[in-house]
């Protein structure tokens, strides 16, 4: 029989921080985002006006999975709603149960829920690549917790599948991005030198795990000259609202060697950056940008082609671009993915108005 235990406080999950990795070991396509780090990161810079409800399933006297949840309050045009969910925010692309039998641990988790006090309006799990394993198991763990769910598209991602060579690749992307990418590094070149400058520390284990804070200002430095700087978001790496944050996560990320940081040179001078996480051969695109001063030299095209071909030389398996700017990303995909959401409404009036909003958009039109 399957025990369910919550844990409401971020302090006490440090006492689970050995199985929780080494049950991150054993997830799927598990990435940084999935770790304890990434969670208590979250926590400390956005928790504050949130409930956390990390569900611990245990069977047979061990740790069988994880189900990290966050209680939220969103914004619709009904008004708030309170939406249980993943603590993702759209950091990342996709997200799940920590550990191997994803199925039977969120069956449990959403029994849980189901037989708990309704404190929400929505219980939505965000981030599920569709047509996956998970995206199955997904479905059948709503179903057999006795949760109806309407499965709709959240969002779309471009990747990026370091399968086969370089050569290969490259002959299968658009002539006009080839031949414009060879021209903006022959037009470097003649500036001045360049040298792409590639971070990707081994971590703690491995006694490699310095930030190199001398890398991280310059990429921040790029960030203020780009063009994203005046975003109104403030989601840019250098805008203040979420700064400490993604610093306070780098240093996680470096200990745990989960990072990736790229920086194109020239002259000894930063023109343009992509930072990403790092997990398993498998690559997330955080964010990417170059000094605006300088767009007529295509910096960034120019350190995405030679990131890209130094991935295929590290035997990389997959980059994840991310949800954004999918159309300027489209030259570079090998592939677009969906990222499905699954979302049980609910007895409250705003609820069921949602659920019957997004059933017509999926099903009427």
């Amino acid at each position: 029989m399957a025990q369910v235990t919550e844990i409401t406080q971020i302090e006490a999950l440090a006492d689970y921080r050995v199985a929780w990795e080494t049950l991150l070991a054993e997830t799927p396509g598990a990435s940084f985002f999935h770790s304890l780090d990434w969670l208590t990161a979250y926590w400390e810079h956005f928790g504050q006006d949130k409930r956390l409800r990390v569900l611990l399933v245990e069977a047979e006297g061990r740790l069988r999975g994880i189900v990290p949840l966050v209680l939220r309050r969103e914004r619709t045009r009904l008004g708030w709603l309170r939406v249980l969910g993943y603590p993702l925010d759209d950091w990342g692309s996709f997200y799940g149960p920590i550990g191997p039998a994803t199925g039977e641990t969120l069956t449990q988790a959403l029994g849980w829920i189901k037989e708990g006090p309704t404190d929400w309006d929505l219980v939505e799990l965000r981030g599920i690549e569709e047509n996956s394993a998970q995206d199955a198991a997904t479905a059948q763990a709503f179903e057999a917790a006795g949760l109806p769910a309407l499965r709709t598209v959240w969002n779309r991602t471009a990747m990026v599948d370091f399968s086969g060579h370089w050569e290969s690749y490259l002959a299968g992307r658009p002539a006009k991005w080839r031949s414009n990418a060879r021209r903006l590094e022959r037009r470097l070149l003649w500036e001045g030198k360049v040298e792409h400058v590639r971070y990707r520390p081994a971590g703690e284990a491995a006694s490699d795990f310095d930030p190199r804070w001398d890398l991280y200002d310059a990429r921040e430095t790029v960030a203020r000259r780009s063009w994203q700087a005046d975003s109104t978001t403030g989601t840019t790496l250098s805008h203040e609202s979420v700064r400490p944050f993604l610093r306070d996560v780098h240093r996680a990320a470096c200990r745990r060697g989960e990072v990736d940081l790229n920086l194109l040179c020239l002259d000894g001078k930063p023109v343009a950056f992509a930072y990403n996480y790092f997990r398993d051969g498998r690559l997330y695109g955080l964010r990417a940008g170059y000094d605006a001063a300088l767009a007529r030299l295509g910096a960034g095209t120019v350190l995405q082609f030679l990131m890209l071909r130094d991935s295929f030389r590290r035997n990389d398996t997959l980059l994840d671009l991310g949800f954004t700017s999918l159309e300027l990303k489209r030259p570079i995909a090998t592939r677009l993915v969906a990222a499905v959401r699954y979302s049980h409404f609910g007895p409250s009036a705003r609820a069921q108005i949602v659920r019957v909003k997004r059933w017509l958009q999926q099903y009427a039109f």
